[in-house]
């Protein structure tokens, strides 16, 4: 009896041993599922203007210590080597890499790239300001400079209805060229904002962010100056997505997933055995 008793005791605790394998497996493959989303988003995005790139991050989850490293073995001795079992992993974040994209030439006078960091400063219909690093500006109706979705830039610039050609420098002076007039008029300067930890921006879709507490607070620059990149005219920047290392990702994250499915799948063989002994 007593043998029978310390038999099932070992089965229970195999079966619990398993049981952790079990939800260990589940855990790698969530992790993967999500590696895989921010990779599909990647390359969804690989045409598009200003868009970066973003990167899973994991962590380890608990573990659980059967024999603590440095404990006694006797008097004399103690375990040179621990005993701990890991409960798996999981997404600790999801960062943004801020890296260059190459220039795109286009030659339209309302396409602006900025060289180096910063974003352009854009009136969102919450009247906050949002912030982008897609420059593909056009005039509307009123003469003023907007984006895609119609948002103006910061500052509001107001084109003259005669203006015949525009020159913007590489700090984001505008200049409008009137017809019958050899001077050029100063309509503005488009500033270039920075962030300590742009990574912490939150990304409002559109090719638009935000600041956060974590981004800290917009410092308006004009462009070249301390950190800022300098404005390129008749350029846009494009996606910094590299395909080839997007689908190297994706290979890696297929694998690992299949592997956690393997675990999981032999996990459950073992312990309808386990079951079947008993």
């Amino acid at each position: 009896m007593k043998y029978l008793i310390l038999f099932s005791l070992l089965l229970s605790l195999k079966t619990f041993a398993l049981s952790r394998a079990l939800n260990t497996a589940a855990t790698g493959m969530a992790a993967q599922e999500a590696h895989v989303n921010t990779i599909s988003n990647n390359i969804a995005n690989v045409n598009t203007t200003g868009y970066k790139k973003e990167r899973t991050e994991f962590e380890s989850l608990h573990y659980h210590t059967i024999k603590e490293a440095g404990s006694r073995t006797s008097n004399n001795s103690v375990h040179n080597v621990g005993h701990q079992v890991g409960s798996g992993t999981r997404v600790s974040g999801i960062t943004r890499e801020f890296s260059q994209g190459a220039p795109q030439i286009t030659n339209s006078p309302f396409d602006l790239m900025i060289n180096g960091e910063g974003f352009f400063g854009i009136l969102m219909p919450d009247q906050t300001i949002g912030y982008t690093r897609d420059g593909s500006f056009n005039v509307n109706s009123q003469g003023q400079l907007v984006n895609r979705q119609g948002y103006t830039i910061i500052p509001n610039l107001q084109f003259p209805t005669n203006t015949m050609s525009v020159n913007i420098t590489e700090a984001g002076t505008v200049e409008a060229f009137i017809k019958n007039q050899v001077e050029p008029v100063n309509v503005g300067q488009i500033p270039i904002f920075t962030f300590t930890n742009p990574t912490g921006l939150s990304a409002l879709g559109g090719n638009n962010y935000r600041p956060s507490m974590s981004s800290g607070a917009p410092v308006q620059n004009i462009a070249g100056d301390s950190n800022a990149g300098i404005v390129r005219q008749g350029a846009l920047e494009a996606s910094n997505v590299s395909i080839m290392s997007e689908m190297t990702n994706l290979i890696k994250a297929q694998r690992a997933y299949e592997m956690n499915s393997k675990v999981m799948k032999v996990a459950d063989e073992i312990l309808q055995t386990v079951n079947t002994i008993r």
